[in-house]
């Protein structure tokens, strides 16, 4: 009979001599739970929490930073790596800065290690050497060939910082901004031009476009330790108030109105600004300008990428800037 304990070799349980039945003994901590699952970021085995601290190893990118605002003075974006001999070396070369070199241990001494050696020691820099499992974390599992190095954060300015430059250089402000320029080397070149021509500096937007990364500050070739780069939320705020400053904003398109060597104001306080190669100006970007300038071309079909086409306007209205003065 179902359920009859008394029949023959029927074994009665009781839960008091066994402490695994029901819920209770053994089992009943495993049953009270251990509390909400922590955030990725604040579990150290986890990708997510290595790239929120830096300084334990973790690789992180350069393109967040300040949330706030049109534009915080003194923003940083998080700590670069450069991995690789010879791409240590030529950032070294550069003069790229650097916080630390890191070698891993028993890693082969070739030239270019004894070239990163040798600069690291001119610079004053300090060598550190790690195991290689640890500069394996460290540059986030990049091929580093026993060498890497860390760049420290890059401190951004305010946007009116650069307008303030203008006043002190008793200039009228030339100010060069970017929209939806992804490409690291883009930003470099754009920054080395500035220096080159006279600009006060370049403005960046915080989302879907290039920061100051290593790749930039290599491009730069040391110009970006004399022209601020500003990094902003929203561009279209920053161009509208650079208008209320009294600049007149005039943005670089193929199908501009005006070409670049016969735009009026060159002389006044402006601001440039250059879209991406392949989509130029955004929308909203476009509609704020005053005006839209070309570089004149022999092939309309030929395109220029950033980098080249702020360096032409740029060295054109340097040129007119100059003869005007003179």
């Amino acid at each position: 009979m179902a359920g009859n304990s008394k029949r023959v070799g029927a074994v009665r349980k009781r839960a008091g001599g066994n402490p695994t039945a029901g819920s209770g003994g053994r089992r009943k901590q495993g049953l009270e739970g251990k509390g909400p699952t922590p955030k990725a970021a604040e579990r150290q085995g986890h990708k997510a929490y290595r790239k929120s601290k830096p300084d334990s190893g973790g690789r992180s990118t350069s393109s967040s930073g300040s949330r706030g605002g049109s534009g915080r003075h003194g923003s940083s974006a998080p700590a670069d790596w450069v991995a690789g001999r010879n791409a240590v070396v030529e950032a070294l070369q550069a003069g790229v800065p650097v916080t630390s070199l890191y070698v891993a241990e028993h890693a082969e001494r070739d030239d270019r290690v004894r070239d990163a050696f040798k600069l690291a020691a001119e610079r004053n820099l300090s060598i550190l050497e790690v195991s290689r499992t640890a500069l394996d974390r460290m540059t986030d599992g990049a091929v580093h060939q026993g060498l890497a190095m860390k760049v420290p954060p890059y401190t951004y300015a305010d946007p009116a910082d650069l307008l303030e430059r203008a006043v002190d250089t008793g200039r009228p402000a030339l100010v060069v901004a970017l929209d939806s320029v992804t490409d690291p080397r883009n930003l470099g070149a754009v920054v080395r031009s500035s220096a080159a021509f006279g600009a006060h500096g370049v403005v960046v937007p915080e989302r879907r476009a290039a920061g100051m990364t290593a790749s930039a500050w290599k491009a730069s070739a040391g110009a970006a330790a004399r022209v601020p780069v500003a990094r902003v939320t929203n561009l279209t705020r920053t161009l509208e108030s650079y208008q209320r400053a009294g600049l007149l904003v005039a943005g670089l398109d193929a199908a501009g109105s005006v070409a670049v060597t016969d735009l009026d104001a060159v002389e006044d306080a402006l601001a440039l600004v250059v879209g991406s190669e392949d989509k130029g100006l955004s929308r909203l970007v476009r509609e704020t300008c005053d005006v839209l300038v070309r570089i004149p071309m022999s092939a309309q079909s030929e395109s220029l990428n950033a980098g080249v086409a702020a360096g032409i306007a740029l060295y054109e209205i340097d040129r007119r800037r100059r003869g005007t003065a003179g």
